[in-house]
């Protein structure tokens, strides 16, 4: 119990950042989308590579981002398939990324730091890569596919920088660079950065605390996908692995769990904004994922690491 306080202690800055967002989104009228370019094509790319490139990798690593990578990709293709039932407005192109990835960098770097230590948050970092990908891959496609054709919609996902940050990052890690002392600040600081202005897009993205949920099956729908079917995913790899297969570690485990017990992803609300696919009904619904998450990750955290 005293873990779950101090991690719920740890957690009240994340949302005063929110509560920051939505004040300069109300009253200093600032525009979410401008920070949503800067945020995909600048800022997560830029996550992206330093975190690569300081991981120790090897084939389980690097396997790592491809297990997290597949694990969003089934869950948004069974609840995007199960939206097509329930969500008729075009929030419906939004689940797969409101239900497939988490707030795994913005919300989970400070709660993986906390819980696992600088060591354990190196593993956490490489493992919530595999969302990130998927994010700027899948994710966006389908989030697109709903107003684009096929052609145009993997037009836009090749020119996401993040995928080739990734793949650039990996074969440099592997040839045994580093990143040069000189920029360690630079990334320190975009690091900064991600987390903020992540956290903040949430609040501007909200013009009333008024019907936040908005489409309550979409709403209801996302957290099903979130807090649901993802820590039932996780913690059947979780058995399955230490019962036969034997690939990871506890610790993977843990970074796992954390994985899929984080709210709805701010890049969520990022994509929305920036393809203008219903961008409050995102802003909502992951704010009140925030606001859920302040109680459930403790317990959660208590019963299960």
């Amino acid at each position: 119990m005293a873990a779950a306080l101090a991690l719920l202690y740890k957690m009240l800055p994340l949302y005063l950042t929110v509560a920051l967002g939505w004040i300069a989104g109300r009253y200093l009228e600032a525009s979410g989308r401008h920070i949503a370019g800067i945020m995909l094509y600048i800022v997560t790319p830029s996550v992206v590579f330093s975190g690569v490139m300081s991981a120790p990798l090897s084939a389980e690593v690097i396997l790592l981002p491809l297990l997290t990578f597949s694990f969003s990709t089934c869950i948004a293709l069974v609840h995007r398939a199960l939206g097509r039932r329930w969500v008729q407005d075009d929030s419906l192109n939004i689940i797969p990324l409101s239900t497939g990835t988490g707030n795994t960098g913005y919300f989970g770097i400070p709660v993986a730091l906390l819980l696992f230590g600088q060591e354990g948050l190196g593993l956490y970092i490489v493992a919530m890569l595999g969302t990130t990908l998927f994010e700027n891959s899948v994710g966006f496609y389908l989030a697109a596919r709903g107003r684009e054709g096929v052609r145009e919609c993997l037009l836009r996902v090749a020119r996401l920088p993040s995928v080739y940050a990734f793949a650039l990052a990996v074969a440099l890690n592997l040839g045994g660079m580093k990143i040069p002392l000189v920029f360690e600040p630079l990334f320190d600081n975009l690091r900064g950065a991600y987390s903020i202005l992540g956290m903040m897009i949430i609040g501007m993205g909200i013009v009333s605390f008024r019907g936040l949920a908005g489409n309550w099956r979409f709403t209801g729908l996302s957290f099903v996908g979130k807090f649901v079917s993802w820590p039932v995913l996780a913690l059947s790899f979780w058995w399955l692995d230490r019962q036969f297969l034997g690939l990871y570690e506890e610790a993977v485990h843990q970074a796992l769990l954390l994985i899929s017990i984080t709210p709805i992803a701010a890049n969520t609300v990022v994509i929305a904004t920036l393809l203008d696919t219903a961008p409050r009904q995102a802003a909502g619904t992951a704010l009140l994922s925030t606001l859920f998450a302040l109680v459930y990750i403790p317990i959660m955290v208590s019963v299960f690491l």
